[in-house]
């Protein structure tokens, strides 16, 4: 056979010659005129003709194969859906080779192979009843990383006395090692059941060429597979462990924080049940909980191993404690897990989780659970302080109303016995002087003292409102009775505007007679001596509004922000005594009568209050 190819052009006119040469000694050989060696000559050259075409014909199929190899590699690495990867190599290796059936086997995480494809001829999936092909095959390819190739098994010496061969008939068989990476990864096989001698060194060359390529592509599936797993299992925790955010952020409340913890935990682990303690400042158990999955209930100061090795252990090191099956010697047949709940490296409580299921606290379960308990942990905390800082103000609230009680006692005394100075004897003008201080002084200890015993009321929840129907002008009036005084004495000017047919409003009448009393307050302290005071009252549809409005020294608006500001007083330059509770108290006497408050000011010209109440249907 030559290896030098002649063009289209040249092959064509030797065909057209070797037609001429086949005329004239068909003619010579009808007359009977044939010359031996002008026959030999030209039967020489019409076989040079037919070998030159063959190769040809061999060389076009070899381009056509391996552009359609082309092609099918292109494809295959289009996609990285791992199943469809694998489908398109089985039916593009098929199509290659012109087998019956192909099988495609993965080596599994136990090093066995697998069918991960079976197709036929008509691209159709093979049922698993229909795996029929010879495990000889395969398992040599597999231990010798060498394709093989047959052209009847049934003849051959290496395969024909096997099992698989005999019973299937199976005739013409060929298959390649996956490579990928040094490694091989699974074998690809096709054969036929029918023909013999279907397959050639060319084709095994052709099918080893693309599995080569092949396993690259199924292993880029591979790979993204678990990198899509992997992610979505990570979005997956990431939503979990948000919802669990979300849950603690909602409270406060330690007990309602353990059973949000617990909870969570249990279903993440596929635990049956679980205890968790809070421990005080010594290690002491303070707090219990006890879960239990199948009912979804929870036991308050529910008994906890905290004597268990796992929990004991978890508590020294700081770390979770695992005990598999294997290990438990509570003979009981559960797991057990137990974690540290820790903040700023100290221990704060610790959980002990437990299953019978032999799959529970596997290791993805068991770092997903470190992660809740550390979220856990700091809300356990924030619940704590919450709670101290409950009960600090509780304490404070107590003393303060156990205070201001107190001092009523001595100071009725204090300003009984300034009375009766007078009235046991004549006093002079500056005797006379010191009693009005010392009644001076008790009344504003009384208006501090009633102040403190407000806010303690309004910080325990006790201060009483008793609503009723309530004449505004009486009210008025009654806050005049103790500020008109003041008023005078500063040579302020009041204006009165309120209409006497105004409607009743529903309020506590003494409790509006201190609304009053105090915005009328702070409109005489902080006018400049000579100013003006207003105060107006109008209808305005369901409420009434009042207005206390002066011609003060005003506020910015940070100053505004601040108001209600438990002992907090603006500085305006001018010295007023006072708490600043009065405003707090104020603010939220409203409130509590259905009422709303409005501040408008303006420095170096005034400020106007007002405040709105229900009017009586």
């Amino acid at each position: 056979m030559t290896s030098n190819h002649r063009n289209p052009r040249e092959l064509q006119m030797a065909l057209t010659s070797a037609r001429q040469t086949l005329s004239l000694l068909r003619g010579q050989a009808k007359v009977g005129k044939v010359d031996a060696s002008f026959f030999e000559q030209r039967l020489a050259a019409i076989e040079q003709v037919m070998d030159e075409l063959n190769e040809e014909r061999q060389h076009t199929g070899r381009q056509e194969r391996y552009a359609k190899l082309y092609e099918v590699t292109r494809v295959i690495g289009a996609s990285l859906d791992l199943q469809t990867v694998l489908d398109q190599v089985m039916d593009a290796i098929i199509e290659l080779t012109g087998a019956e059936r192909g099988f495609l086997m993965l080596l599994n995480d136990d090093s066995a192979l697998v069918v991960r494809a079976a197709r036929n001829f008509d691209q159709e999936t093979l049922e698993s009843s229909a795996f029929g092909y010879s495990r000889t095959v395969t398992h040599r390819v597999l231990e010798s990383a060498q394709a093989i190739v047959t052209t009847n098994a049934q003849e051959d010496p290496r395969f024909s006395g096997q099992q698989s061969v005999v019973t299937q008939s199976l005739r013409s068989i060929m298959a390649s090692p996956l490579r990928v990476r040094g490694s091989v990864i699974g074998v690809v096989y096709v054969d036929n059941r029918v023909r013999t001698g279907l397959f050639s060194d060319d084709d095994l060359d052709v099918l080893d060429t693309f599995a080569g390529q092949a396993a690259v592509a199924i292993d880029n599936a591979r790979l993204f597979s678990a990198t899509d797993q992997a992610l979505g299992a990570r979005v997956d925790e990431l939503t979990t462990l948000q919802r669990m955010d979300r849950q603690l952020n909602e409270t406060l409340d330690i007990r309602k924080v353990m059973e949000i913890t617990l909870g969570w935990l249990a279903r993440s682990c596929h635990a049956e049940f679980g205890t968790m303690a809070l421990l005080d400042s010594e290690g002491a158990t303070a707090v219990t909980m006890s879960y239990e999955a199948a009912t979804g209930s929870f036991a308050d100061n529910a008994a906890i191993a905290l004597e268990s090795e796992a929990v004991q252990q978890a508590i020294r090191s700081s770390k979770a404690v695992w005990q598999p099956l294997s290990q438990n010697n509570t003979d009981d047949g559960t797991s057990r897990f137990a974690l540290p709940v820790a903040r700023e490296n100290r221990v704060i409580g610790v959980i002990a989780l437990g299953s019978v299921d032999p799959g529970a606290f596997n290791t993805d379960a068991r770092a997903m659970a470190e992660r809740m308990v550390d979220r856990a942990a700091i809300s356990i905390e924030n619940a704590r302080l919450y709670a101290a800082v409950r009960a600090a103000n509780q304490a404070k609230s107590e003393f303060v109303s156990i205070v201001a009680h107190e001092l009523k006692v001595p100071m009725t005394s204090i300003s009984g016995y300034a009375d009766l100075m007078a009235m046991v004897g004549p006093v002079t003008d500056r005797q006379t002087q010191f009693i009005g201080t010392i009644k001076n002084a008790v009344y504003k200890m009384k208006v501090l003292v009633s102040d403190l015993s407000d806010i303690s009321r309004i910080e325990t929840g006790n201060m009483r409102i008793d609503l009723s129907e309530v004449n505004l002008v009486e009210a008025i009036n009654s806050s005049l009775e103790s500020t008109m005084n003041e008023i005078e004495q500063r040579k302020h000017t009041l204006h009165l505007d309120a209409a006497p047919d105004l409607p009743l409003v529903k309020a506590d009448k003494d409790r509006l007679v201190q609304i009053l009393s105090n915005l009328t307050s702070n409109a005489y302290k902080y006018t400049p001596d000579g100013g003006q005071i207003w105060i107006q009252a109008e209808r305005r549809g369901n409420e009434v509004a009042i207005s206390v409005r002066d011609t003060g020294v005003g506020m910015n608006q940070d100053q505004i922000a601040k108001l209600g500001t438990k002992f907090w007083r603006a500085d305006n330059g001018l010295q007023q005594s006072g708490t600043g509770l009065g405003f707090a108290i104020t603010r939220h006497l409203i409130e509590v009568m259905h009422g709303n408050l409005s501040i408008e000011s303006q420095p170096g010209v005034g400020s106007t209050f007002t405040f709105t109440l229900p009017v009586v249907r």
